[in-house]
């Protein structure tokens, strides 16, 4: 297939990745952003452009230190750099404002993670998901404050505003995004119900166990 016709596909799915977001009710109106490498260029959601309407035609390009190549590349596009930077598997990252998730961090502010030892699907999928300090959005401060996450993390909930995931494809950064918001929501309703409570400590240590044996990627 001609480079041409792979960037092409690509910007189709990073279009197809942003429209799936915002069906699920992560991104309203111009919020989040999304990028994926192709060979030594970041394609990158333009800035103030609905994810629900952006089209491939309107994907910008950066290089890895930064220098615009072509469009109008997304405000926030110093923390999809950061994680770039740090994670050498990293392919592709999904920026995006997930409800509970980011209700979690504005509920609880002395929260450091999400409460990950009350579901195994949890464990088993992303291991632990941290909160990462507020930052100021579009400031460089955003990829400073996941520094000391990366690259161990591939799903991070950023304090007061939403949440960053990234993976060696799309689809698996997606999916990130994906298990996180339904997990929030999960933990929520335990809250609304009456409390939230953890498995015994030898079933969790268990279950992070059988994570280390299926990898890093988010499941």
């Amino acid at each position: 297939m001609a480079q041409n016709a792979i960037r092409e596909t690509l910007e189709h799915e990073i279009v197809d990745v942003c429209q799936r977001l915002h069906t699920k009710g992560m991104l309203a109106a111009a919020d989040g952003n999304v990028s994926a490498v192709f060979e030594n260029e970041i394609l990158i959601t333009p800035t103030g452009r609905s994810k629900a309407r952006v089209a491939p035609s309107e994907m910008a390009a950066l290089t890895r230190t930064g220098e615009i190549l072509r469009g109008s590349p997304s405000g926030e596009r110093l923390m999809h750099l950061a994680v770039y930077r740090q994670c050498a598997k990293a392919k592709a990252v999904v920026h995006a404002h997930p409800p509970a998730a980011i209700a979690w961090s504005i509920a609880y502010p002395e929260l450091l993670e999400l409460p990950a030892h009350a579901m195994s699907e949890l464990i088993l999928a992303t291991g632990r998901i941290p909160i990462a300090p507020y930052a100021r959005p579009g400031t460089a401060e955003m990829g400073s404050v996941l520094e000391s996450l990366l690259p161990k993390h591939r799903v991070i909930i950023l304090g007061r505003h939403g949440a960053i995931s990234w993976g060696e494809d799309l689809e698996e950064a997606y999916n990130g995004m994906e298990r996180l918001e339904h997990a929030a929501l999960i933990l929520k309703y335990a809250k609304e119900l009456g409390q939230i409570t953890d498995l015994p400590k030898t079933e969790i240590d268990a279950l992070f166990e059988i994570r280390k044996k299926l990898g890093d990627r988010t499941l």
